[in-house]
């Protein structure tokens, strides 16, 4: 990959377009309180006459920027060799790796990149669990729902999903370009577009390491974004850390990936990634780990739900369920509408497909998290803590009882610096522990006939080997000796 350097023409229509770019981008967001302005002027008529003669100005100026560059280009000969070749694989139905191999030189607007896989060409697509959101839509009202949808399109999106705001990726495009041209320079990065269900195309980063002398390197991490990472600068540094092989996407919507993060997209887009590395990467469910920071952690969880079978998910700085952090950080004023609007177009619920996912796990709690906690100065109040229960509910029920819960809540609670006391104060002797736990897990009522005396110290030394604790705060990178394959000693029944 070299740097391109573009002629003066194509350098000068190259900043008209991008500056009206900014524009757009900005007037999208203010475009309802210009509508409300229009509506409350005396001339209305007037300054929107005067409005669309600016928009046609601007028209014209942007089709003279473009027919600048055109020319700037065509008076370019690194870029109509690049032409050449592009245009030739274009044409081409699916372009071969060794074909591509030519075009990974460049790196160019990710529309016109070949499509290297499409989820329509495989016969057998995975069942796609019904959606949550559907019933909850069923019981709102069509007003209700109307006004939610607008609250969702206009800020809601634009604050869950930061990464998805256009003004947000220009800002930021030089730190992309960089770090996409450090994965491919420095990790011989591939870079592939992944065609998805509903049509979208996923930019995507394969890092191969099969070949490595580390064991490490035989497994694929799949790394799911928060929401404002992409793949060039967000969390794959820590597996590439450690020697994994990695696979790093874009969000729908974020830099090279279009359409927008919404729920149903997010998870064609995952399942879309997971068959990619399944058919044409060639990896077996069970040499993948999913990995997901943050609101990443709802595509890793899906992801799960729909592959029970690969080794292991790895859960950081996540939460159960992003409702009850929306209505914490919105007007109370606005909670109805909030509530309705989460749960009919945003029903992140990552306890409940964690529920359907029989395989290893780790939860990753930042003590000093500030972003998914609905009180900062508790450490109980972390939303992972909340995971943390759900999955010990779900996995095992006989060992909830009210004296296990109250441990279990002051172990959530203290410093992990006395946890470990805690453990010896509730007599947690871990190898007895799991080797009582295997055994209850063959019986057909697991842990019925134990005592809530003998469950207290078994869910302890549960939740000591799901939950791994990280003194950090939210957007620090993980420490690599914490990116570890989920605790497997126990196999969990797949019902």
């Amino acid at each position: 990959m070299e740097r391109y350097t573009p002629n003066t023409l194509e350098n000068m229509g190259n900043r008209v377009i991008q500056g009206l770019y900014v524009i757009y981008s900005v007037g999208v967001y203010a475009s309802p309180v210009c509508v409300l302005c229009a509506y409350r002027w005396e001339n209305a008529y007037t300054h929107i006459r005067s409005a669309l003669k600016v928009c046609a100005y601007v028209g014209l100026l942007l089709a003279l920027a473009y027919t600048v560059r055109g020319v700037g280009r065509l008076m370019n000969n690194t870029y109509m060799k690049f032409m050449f070749t592009l245009t030739k694989l274009q044409y081409a139905h699916r372009p071969s790796r060794k074909e591509m191999e030519i075009l990974r030189k460049y790196d160019f607007e990710f529309f016109a990149w070949p499509v290297n896989f499409d989820v329509s060409d495989d016969k057998q697509k995975p069942l796609q669990p019904i959606a949550e959101e559907e019933s909850e839509r069923e019981k709102v009202g069509y007003l209700s729902l109307s006004t939610a949808y607008m609250l969702v399109s206009l800020v809601g999106r634009p604050l869950i999903y930061p990464g998805s705001v256009g003004i947000l990726q220009y800002l930021i495009g030089d730190f992309l370009l960089k770090g996409r041209e450090k994965l491919v320079r420095e990790f011989n990065g591939e870079r592939n577009k992944i065609q998805t269900q509903d049509g979208n195309s996923i930019d995507t980063i394969f890092i191969d390491r099969r070949n490595s002398s580390q064991v490490e390197g035989k497994k694929l991490v799949i790394c799911c974004e928060g929401n404002a990472g992409f793949y060039e600068i967000g969390l794959i540094t820590t597996p590439l850390d450690k020697g994994y092989s990695i696979l790093g996407w874009n969000h729908p919507g974020f830099a090279g990936s279009n359409g927008q993060p919404y729920p149903q997209q997010e998870r064609n887009a995952v399942v879309a990634v997971m068959q990619f590395a399944t058919h044409t990467l060639g990896y077996k469910q069970q040499d993948i780990l999913v990995y997901g920071w943050s609101i990443g952690g709802y595509t890793a969880t899906y992801a799960a739900r729909v592959y029970p079978k690969i080794a292991g998910l790895i859960l950081d700085a996540t939460f159960d369920c992003v409702l009850p952090l929306a209505v914490q950080r919105m007007p109370q004023l606005l909670s109805p509408i909030v509530n309705v609007a989460i749960k009919t177009h945003f029903n992140l619920n990552n306890a409940v497909q964690l529920t359907h996912y029989p395989g290893p796990v780790c939860i990753i709690r930042r003590t000093r998290d500030e972003i998914i906690t609905t009180d900062e100065n508790e450490l109980d109040c972390n939303r992972s803590c909340n995971l943390l229960m759900s999955l010990l509910q779900s996995r095992f029920p006989g060992l909830l009882c009210n004296a296990s819960r109250h441990s279990l809540q002051q172990y959530l609670a203290i410093d992990p610096s006395m946890q470990e006391s805690l453990l010896q104060d509730c007599n947690v002797n871990k190898d007895q522990s799991l080797s009582l736990i295997q055994a209850q897990m063959n019986q057909s009522e697991p842990f019925i006939n134990l005592s809530d005396e003998e469950k207290v110290p078994l869910l302890l030394f549960l939740a000591s080997k799901y939950l791994v604790d990280f003194n950090s705060t939210h957007n620090n990178p993980l420490d690599p000796q914490l990116f570890n394959p989920p605790w497997t000693a126990l196999n969990v029944k797949d019902d």
